[in-house]
This record gives C-alpha cells, structure tokens and sequence, in this order.
C-alpha cells in the first residue's frame, strides 16, 4: 500500500529501480542533486538539470513543464553519492506566478517500474517561496529511504543551492533558467484532477499474478506510467531515447478529425495531461465494458505534428514497461517454481513414494498459472497498442510516415520545417507485428552510421558482402531523400563521396534527379576538395556564432543544412581526411553539417584507436533487421529494421524529382 507522507516523514524502499512523478498546477522546473553523507554536493557535476539531464543512475527533464517523470536508478548510485534531492522552482522572466504560494500545491510521488506508487507528498505550507527540496532518498546502513521534505527558499535556485554546499550557486542558477528559458512556451498543460484513489496518471491494470504471489505485478500499456523521454541520444552503441524539447510553433495547427472512437485511457507525460491550446480529437466513449477505443493525436501538443510525435513515443514507452512487467512476471514464476522445486527435493522424506512427483507437478502448475496470468495481461495491452497504432500510422505527416504510407504519392514540398524524422521501425520478439516508428528530433544531433557488415540478421536473412553493401547504399540514400524530401525548398543540401566510384547505381535516385548539391566527389582530389569545403564552412560558422556576427558571414555561403554522404570508408582516405571526418562528426551537427557514413567498421581496424571516437559520436543503423538498440529505461533489445522503399515503386523518384522542381523555383 502507498505511503501518503507529510512533512519529515520517511518510507523505507524495496526497489532500486524508480520513477518520481511531480505534478503542479503550472510548469516548474525539475531537477536533482546528489549529496555526500552530510548531504552536500561536491560540484556542479552532481547537478541534474534541464541543462545536464543526465547523471550516473538519475535523469531529469528539459524542459519546464506541468508534469514531470524522473527516472532513477539507485543500483547505479556511485559510493560516494548518500543523498538524492529531487528540486522543483518556478522558471524565471514569464508572466507566470513568481511563488508557489500563488499556485496549486505541487504533488510528487515515487513508484516503481510498473507504475505502482510507492509513497506520495503532497507540498503544502508554500508561500513566498519560488524553489523548493521536495523530496530526498537517502541511504543508511545500505538501505534506502525516501523522505518528504517540502523545503522552500524565497531566494529561488540560487539560494537552496547555495544551501547545500554549492559554490557556484549563483551560477549554475543561472544556467538552468537559460537553458529553460527556451522550453517555456513549449511546457505541457496542467494535469487533470487527481482522481479519487489518489492516482494522477494511470488506472491500474489487473495484476499478472494471483493474489497470493509475493512476486511482481504486470501493469502495461494500460497501467504502466512512462517517464518523460529521457535525454540519452538515439543509439549510443544500444540506447534508444527521443530527444526531448518541442518546437514552439507560432499557432496551434488545427487538428485532423478523429478516426474513430474516443481518447485512449492512457496517461502519459504528455498524453492525456491536459488539454492543449488547439484541442486534441475526442469522440463518444466506448461502449461499458470494453476498452477505450484509439484516436489519432490524443497526446497533448501544440500542433497536430507535436500531439502524434508524442504519441508514438507514449507508444514505444508503453510498449518498453509493458513488455518488462511481463518477463518479470515470467522471471519471478521460474524463480518461484525453481525454489519450490529445490525445498521439495532437499527433503529425504518427499523423494519416497509420490510426494516428489506431488510436488513436481504442484510447482509446474502454479508456474503455468502465473506465466499463462502474465501472458493474458500482456495480450490485453498489446491488443491496446495494436489498435493505437492501426489508427496512429495512416495519420502520420510526411517526416514519420513510412514510404509505403498514401501520403507520399499527394507529395508537396513543405513550406515548414520539420520537428522530427522517421529513421526506420522498433519491436520486440515477444510482438514481432507490432512495429513503433523509430523518431529522431531534427536538427540532427548526432551522425549515422549505415553499417554494411556481412552476417546474418535476426529474422534470420542472410547477405553477403557485397549484397549488404547494396543494401546499407540503398539505405542510406532513402534516409537521404527523406531528409530531402521534409525540409523546405533550398533549406538541406546532400553531398557524396565515393572514392572508387562504386556506389554509382545506388545512387542513381540521387544523381539523375538533380538533387544533389554536387556530382559525387571521385578520387583522392575530390575527396579533399568536399571535406575541406565542409569544414571551412564549420570553421565560419562557429567563428561568426561565438563572436556573435553571424550576420557577418561570407554573401555565398550556403546556410542550408547539409548532409555529406561517405561511401566505402576508409578506403581512399589518408590520415588527414580521417581527422577531418572526425571534426564533421564531433562539430558539424552543432552548425549544421551532419555525417552519413556507409562503412563496415572491420574494414577500418586497421586504423587502431583512432577512429574510436568516430564510431562512437555516429549513431549506427542496420540495412537488414537487428536487434543493437536498447531503451534506457529496462534495457530491452530493440530490433531496428530501416525504412525501405516498397520493391518496383516510384514513389522516390517522384518525390525527389518535386525536390528538384521545387529548389529551381527557389533559386
């Protein structure tokens, strides 16, 4: 049973791994501290805020916002770290309130993975306060515990900072109210009320175990609660997360009509938490007894793009906590019936007669109970999800739908740009058909590497090297029309190298269709000549954007977004053009010069610990399905499979030859 805490009070915890939910009546500010057995912080480094999000075992949102998830992971907690403060404040330079006293009560809760509240606080006895410690979980004597706090400071960030032992205070508060600065107009609307079993998210689903498991329970896509997009980019070598922060649009876009039937019951970070300034779609509740049928954009946004993106994402998140309650349940009925097994048989006196094979087939059977319990729940909620995603797909815009999805063949070159893009499709073995969009947030942050290793994929397909290679080209001209294809006219520009020339046919598309802002660059002449361009470019534009001239910029450079497409790697390229690849790689997303490398990474080995840090800035995509890439939440093995072009369609050359069309009546 959830703890209700008031003020000082603390509660013991079982789990290690935790999400702390913290809904307010207006956006705050969220962040975290880490503290030493006297509960100081050592340095800036132990701060979790909107501008490092991330720490060891912890991480925070963004952005400001009127609800926020924050994962946390106190297995991962380093030895030195005693103490986690969770901080909310109110952001600075709006027209909002200044104190909370002028604001509803902020309500923070700490539940573990599955969404099951483990003690809630509610803050109260706020006035001239504009920051507050809400919470603290600390350890003693190996243990930890959460406490409510409710600590405020009228002096903001900058004075409870100061007061747990940070010098630079003052500083480093004015960091954090810069980088939300920003995110303000773009923070989620107010939660609904809190309903009456105290829940501020989520109906709980029916537990995967009996009632007399002491094990685990499976709450999924209608009862997990999923954190806010952590801000781990996309494919570090395995983590899969979407990068957080929204466009903020001048004017809510108007919502398409509702597919069919009414909102679904989920409440997510930014799904079901508020109505947003253009209304999400709603229709007639489903009938009683059955599930809440599906609509297309019931996420919360500011445009109709902003509402799907963040409900594919609702999805992919739903899909990660369902899928991890149901193999924990799997995993506490093997452990349970292996226990029950092993004190069956240690007994002398069970082997004799039947007793043993009693006892056998008793555990067989309450373990068939508990796995066919678990497997129930999870149908239920992929069947949920499924229906999500028949609805969500076809609503899909240009930049997230798939190229076999209608939208493509009425295509017209955007007039805005984009806020994210569809890199290809996630799912797990357990659901193989249900397939989430894998979205990235553009600009993009980091480059792709398209690997074009032989081997065996996880579908069990088999390419050798050279029809890999094929592929991985195939592949990465697709992404290339795509990002092409969803910018406006003249605002992206997409560069080749190919030393020996042999990815001539694959990019055909490409070449005969004009959309290239070169002819691909042959040769070791031609490779320097494109790399050198590109990091001229990078050198101005970095030059001119810290010294604050950017107005000052050379008349004829290209202030497009631009993409350099490198075939074959590293045959062809000395040392020199390795380490203006590098630069590309670790510089160029930052002003607008992104890397798509088309590489097997063996190829390379011989280049030792130098390109280490190439490989590890690109975000590695497959041409046939894989299973490399892992949420941050549960881990989970995601299988990426890229999207491809349906076999003898056209679709892609009609749409790069309107690129074209398009970016001569530009010029």
């Amino acid at each position: 049973m959830a703890a209700e805490l008031v003020r000082g009070q603390n509660h013991p915890l079982s789990q290690v791994h935790l999400e702390i939910r913290v809904a307010a009546g207006r956006p705050v500010v969220a962040a975290a501290t880490l503290g030493d057995e006297h509960g100081r912080i050592h340095g800036v480094e132990w701060v979790a805020h909107p501008g490092t999000p991330t720490l060891a075992g912890l991480e925070v949102s963004k952005q400001a916002a009127a609800d926020h998830r924050l994962a946390v992971d106190l297995g991962a907690m380093p030895e030195t770290v005693h103490r986690v403060s969770v901080l909310l404040a109110l952001p600075l330079g709006t027209d909002g309130p200044a104190r909370f006293g002028a604001v509803a009560s902020p309500f923070v809760a700490v539940t573990g993975l599955d969404g099951t509240e483990v003690a809630s606080y509610t803050i109260t006895g706020l006035d001239a306060e504009s920051a507050v410690v809400a919470l603290e979980l600390y350890r003693r004597q190996g243990a930890w515990k959460v406490r409510a706090v409710g600590q405020g400071y009228a002096g903001g960030l900058a004075e409870l900072l100061t007061d747990q032992g940070l010098p630079e205070a003052l500083h480093l508060a004015g960091s954090i109210n810069e980088a939300v600065a920003q995110g303000l107009a773009r923070s989620v609307a107010a939660p609904p009320p809190r309903t009456a079993d105290g829940d501020r998210t989520r109906q709980a689903a029916t537990p995967a175990l009996g009632s007399d498991a002491s094990g685990p329970t499976t709450q999924g896509a209608s009862g997990a609660v999923a954190p806010q997009p952590p801000t781990v980019p996309y494919g570090a070598q395995g983590a899969v997360a979407p990068p957080s922060g929204y466009p903020a649009d001048s004017a809510p876009a108007q919502p398409a009509a509702p597919t069919v039937g009414g909102p679904i019951d989920y409440s997510h970070p930014r799904r079901q938490t508020g109505a947003p300034p253009a209304p999400a779609p709603t229709a007639p509740p489903a009938p009683p007894g059955q599930p809440a049928r599906p609509v297309a954009g019931d996420a919360t946004g500011w445009s109709m793009e902003e509402r799907l993106y963040n409900q594919v994402w609702g999805m992919f998140e739903d899909l990660a906590r369902t899928m991890a309650a149901y193999r924990s349940a799997v995993d506490f009925a093997d452990s349970r019936m292996e226990k029950e097994l092993d004190r069956a048989l240690s007994d002398p006196r069970s082997r004799i007669g039947g007793q043993g094979d009693a006892a056998r087939e008793a555990a067989q059977a309450k373990h068939a109970q508990l796995v066919d319990q678990a497997r129930a729940a999870l149908d239920r909620d992929l069947a949920q999800l499924a229906a999500e995603s028949e609805v969500v797909e076809p609503a899909l815009p240009l930049a997230f739908a798939g190229w076999d999805n209608p939208v493509w063949h009425g295509y017209r070159v955007p007039m805005e740009f984009p806020m994210a893009l569809r890199l290809g499709d996630l799912h797990l073995p357990e659901s193989p058909e249900l397939r989430i969009p894998m979205l990235v947030r553009l600009p993009l942050e980091r480059g792709l590497w398209i690997d074009s290793a032989g081997g065996e994929s996880v579908d069990g397909s088999f390419a050798d090297s050279h029809e890999l290679r094929r592929l991985a080209l195939d592949t990465a001209v697709a992404h290339a029309a795509r990002l092409l294809a969803v910018y406006p006219a003249g605002e992206f520009a997409v560069h080749v190298i190919d030393p020996a020339g042999s990815a001539a046919q694959a990019l055909v598309p490409l070449v005969h269709t004009g959309v290239l802002a070169a002819p691909p660059a042959v040769g070791a002449a031609g490779v320097a000549d494109v790399l050198t361009r590109l990091t001229q470019r990078v050198d101005l534009v970095q030059m001119a954007v810290r010294g604050g001239a950017a107005d000052s910029l050379p008349p004829g450079l290209d202030t497009a977004e631009q993409l350099l497409i490198v075939n074959d790697f590293p045959h062809g390229f000395d040392d020199r053009s390795v380490t203006q690849l590098r630069y590309l790689a670790d510089e160029g997303p930052a002003v607008g010069v992104h890397l798509m490398m088309v590489a097997d990474r063996e190829d390379a080995a011989g280049y030792g610990p130098l390109l280490d840090p190439l490989w590890r800035s690109l975000m590695r995509l497959t041409p046939l399905p894989d299973d490399h890439l892992a949420d941050p939440w549960v881990g989970h093995a995601w299988t990426y499979e890229p999207s491809r072009v349906p076999p003898g369609s056209q679709v892609l050359r009609q749409v790069l030859t309107e690129v074209a069309t398009a970016r001569t009546k530009h010029r």
